[in-house]
């Protein structure tokens, strides 16, 4: 746009006065004739002071209009350049900052630090002052600045939460061993898993024994597990980041057993569900925050030896779940206080490949309750799994770490955007204390299949598992 400034250009021509000198003006000053002028003779002077005052008033006129054209064009241009200021302060200022900053405050909390990146660019050259002259709404136009700041922006970073589980995890001599071999968790699991679970933004396994040098076996029980309170440094290196301690073993060596295992774990950072000090404690939810989102969870056990297991107001022990009153009520409770939630139990019949009718059935009220993901253990078998009501539930993930003679097991993976929950099961075999990823082809095949086989109205692929 040029400048508007008296003298300089209106409409691209100089503004000299005599170019603005309206035409009947220019008549008017010289109107006499010759004739007129011998006529009139004596009348000389009064003509002259006449004419005079004719070039005075038509000067006067000149410059009252010129003055009118450039106050007009200078009044137009500074309304245009304050709408521009305008705009950019609203739509620049505003989109530089989340360009900048990332999303407002909330989102920010909301989603993690998922930025908007060039908001300031694209408020200012794509809907300012180009908008304008095109005729197209810009930023000081119809429609909000911001809102056209993040349309042409970069799409948000992902921020779906990735939580992955494994099944029952026993640091046995044969694990021990393994471990020794190399010094360090790759003695255990391979790259491949241990890729999986770094890409993970939770990961939960079932821990199947006590840290503790303290207490008596159990009487009258086949396997009794206990481990140095030292070794809970080899959970760490996995990557594991909570545990349930709902099972059949946490209490194989009595109370005191539990609770050093309990003072273990909080020591090395590993949050717990399923037990506790009392009853309270044992109830208690753990909520862990994954991008900006807050994820619940819950432990309990349908499969104790013996009632004295249960925790109660003075005794140390474990939420068990053969009535599932207790633990419905804490699933209704806690579905007030996260985003997502998830109940990991201890039920089954061990080395058994279908889940019993009480399984489906407890799945299902946990599910009613509020839960959004049921994962279950003890079989030390992978399990079947199903969706009810869009939710699902994986009734065992078999052993994960255990050092047992059952190769076959798997990491489940549970993306959830928000809304729905997409699962997978990456396939794994396990020998030795050693645990790899089934790269196969052939073999990985097999897995799926399998899956498929023993659950009930899903299909279970490398991609995925989806309802049939």
């Amino acid at each position: 746009m040029q400048d508007l400034v008296f003298g300089r250009s209106v409409n691209g021509k100089r503004a000299g006065i005599s170019g603005l000198l309206p035409e009947p003006v220019k008549a008017g000053a010289a109107a006499f004739s010759d004739e007129e002028e011998r006529d009139r003779g004596g009348q000389m002077n009064r003509t002259g002071w006449a004419a005079a005052l004719a070039a005075v008033l038509g000067i006067a006129l000149a410059g009252v209009i010129g003055y009118m054209v450039w106050h007009s064009a200078g009044h137009s241009y500074q309304a245009v350049e304050t709408q521009t200021a305008a705009g950019e302060a609203e739509s620049g200022g505003s989109g530089g900052q989340e360009g900048a900053n990332g999303a407002p405050g909330g989102e920010n909390e909301a989603f993690g630090n998922t930025g908007f990146g060039g908001g300031g660019d694209s408020a200012v050259d794509g809907g300012g002052i180009e908008g304008n002259e095109t005729g197209d709404s810009g930023s000081f136009g119809h429609g909000d600045p911001a809102e056209a700041a993040e349309s042409e922006t970069a799409e948000p970073e992902d921020d779906t939460v990735r939580l992955v589980f494994g099944g029952d995890v026993l640091l046995s001599d044969h694990v021990l061993n393994a471990y020794s071999k190399t010094g360090d968790i790759t003695g255990v699991l391979d790259d491949g898993l241990r890729e999986v679970i770094a890409g993970s933004d939770l990961f939960m396994v079932n821990q199947e024994f006590p840290f503790s040098s303290r207490g008596t076996a159990a009487a009258d029980k086949q396997y009794t597990f206990r481990l140095p309170p030292e070794k809970v440094s080899i959970l760490n290196e996995m990557g594991v980041d909570i545990v349930t301690l709902a099972n059949n073993h946490a209490l194989d060596f009595g109370t005191d057993a539990l609770v050093d295992t309990l003072d273990t774990l909080d020591g090395a950072g590993i949050p717990h569900v399923g037990a506790g000090r009392n009853l309270d404690e044992a109830k208690e939810p753990v909520i862990l925050t994954a991008k900006g989102r807050s994820i619940g969870f819950l432990g309990a056990s349908r499969v104790i030896p013996e009632g004295s297991w249960n925790a109660s107001s003075t005794r140390p022990g474990m939420l068990t779940t053969y009535d599932p009153a207790a633990l419905v009520e804490q699933i209704k409770a806690l579905r007030e206080r996260c985003d997502y939630l998830v109940v990991y139990v201890h039920w089954g019949i061990e080395r058994d490949e279908c889940p019993q009718d009480y399984q489906r059935s407890l799945g299902q009220q946990y599910i009613d309750a509020g839960a959004d993901l049921v994962i279950g253990a003890h079989p030390h078998v992978l399990q079947g799994l199903e969706y009810y009501k869009g939710k699902p539930i994986v009734y065992s993930l078999g052993n994960l770490v255990f050092g047992s003679s059952i190769p076959r097991t798997a990491l489940l993976e549970a993306d959830w955007d928000g809304e729905n929950t997409t699962l997978r099961l990456v396939p794994a075999t396990s020998s030795a204390g050693y645990t790899r990823m089934v790269t196969d082809e052939a073999k990985k095949q097999e897995f799926y299949q399998y899956m498929t086989d023993i659950s009930y109205g899903v299909t279970v692929t490398e991609q995925g598992i989806s309802a049939q």
